[in-house]
């Protein structure tokens, strides 16, 4: 109960804090040793269960592998046509024995279908138009970071994704984070439809944000995706059948026995806990820590996902 107090003073602290002088600022470099702080561990500890939201079935996806589960959750608010569509594919069972059939080093895994000669057929949407950017207004609550972005005007999170606006022109967009998942597409913009996925496995290559529709992230799983074999063939499709990992099945949660389903929950961004779990990832103590950051990348953030409570 003491470390709890401890903790919740500390989120007071915190926004009195933020409030007051903006991000924080870093101590100065003088080798002297930082005092302990809370670490984000501590915070989600600390937590209230008001603090959490559980995963909507409707819009989590289980991509089964042969060394377990990854579990996908969509983000519909900020990609409705590609979210709708993947659902749809999953309805159809079009993933099921398909494959891993891309790893390139420090930037993507990939799955869908590989043999663009014949492919597999499916009642989807063929073509699905570009989101690479939606209405802000219509994508939920916006909790904005302090830091400034080299990419984006402003960024922060809603609703647990990491996320990106531009006030003037009222658009916002999922950035590309490690472990957010994007929709693979040819040259024309309409030409992802969701039959081909990919997650971010290296430094967060943001300059692909708003050309590629971003439709959610991986949640939990995200190990089994980023130790996938990496493939010297150029941009590291595999060019040997062999080389691919079978996809089991894809399902979506709400499709799958209750008591089948992966029980996760993922900590509220919009909540004072939340502004807690940054600034301890910003302004991390001692004594490992001799000089802390004061400052974070949006793709640094973490957002924390833990077994329901």
């Amino acid at each position: 109960m003491k470390a709890a107090t401890t903790i919740h003073a500390f989120i007071g602290a915190t926004l009195l804090a933020l409030h007051a002088n903006g991000a924080g600022a870093a101590p100065a470099g003088t080798g002297k040793e930082l005092p302990p702080k809370p670490t984000v561990a501590d915070v989600v500890k600390a937590s209230s269960p008001g603090d959490w939201r559980p995963l909507d079935p409707e819009n989590t996806l289980y991509l089964e592998l042969p060394a377990g589960r990854v579990v996908l959750e969509l983000a519909p608010a900020f990609a409705p046509k590609a979210a709708a569509n993947i659902r749809a594919l999953v309805r159809e069972r079009y993933f099921d024995g398909l494959w891993i059939m891309r790893a390139q080093d420090g930037f993507v895994v990939q799955w869908g279908d590989p043999d663009e000669e014949t492919p597999r057929p499916f009642k989807a949407a063929r073509t699905v138009d570009a989101e690479f950017t939606v209405p802000a207004k219509g994508t939920g609550r916006f909790t904005q970071l302090k830091e400034r972005d080299v990419y984006a005007p402003q960024v922060g999170h809603v609703n647990g994704f990491p996320a990106a606006r531009d006030p003037k022109s009222g658009q916002a967009w999922l950035p590309h984070c490690y472990a957010m998942v994007g929709v693979a597409r040819d040259e024309a913009s309409n030409t992802g439809n969701g039959s081909q996925l990919y997650t971010v496995i290296g430094h967060a290559p943001r300059h692909l944000d708003r050309n590629i529709t971003v439709v959610g992230r991986i949640v939990a799983g995200m190990p089994l995706l980023a130790v996938m074999p990496r493939s010297a063939a150029p941009g590291g499709f595999y060019d040997k059948p062999e080389q691919r990992t079978p996809i089991a099945s894809v399902r979506l949660a709400a499709d799958v026995p209750p008591d089948q389903r992966s029980k996760l929950e993922v900590m509220r961004t919009e909540s004072a806990t939340f502004q807690a779990v940054i600034e301890a990832q910003r302004n991390r103590g001692g004594p490992w820590t001799k000089v802390a950051a004061g400052a974070i990348d949006l793709c640094n953030v973490p957002v924390p996902v833990r077994e329901q409570q």
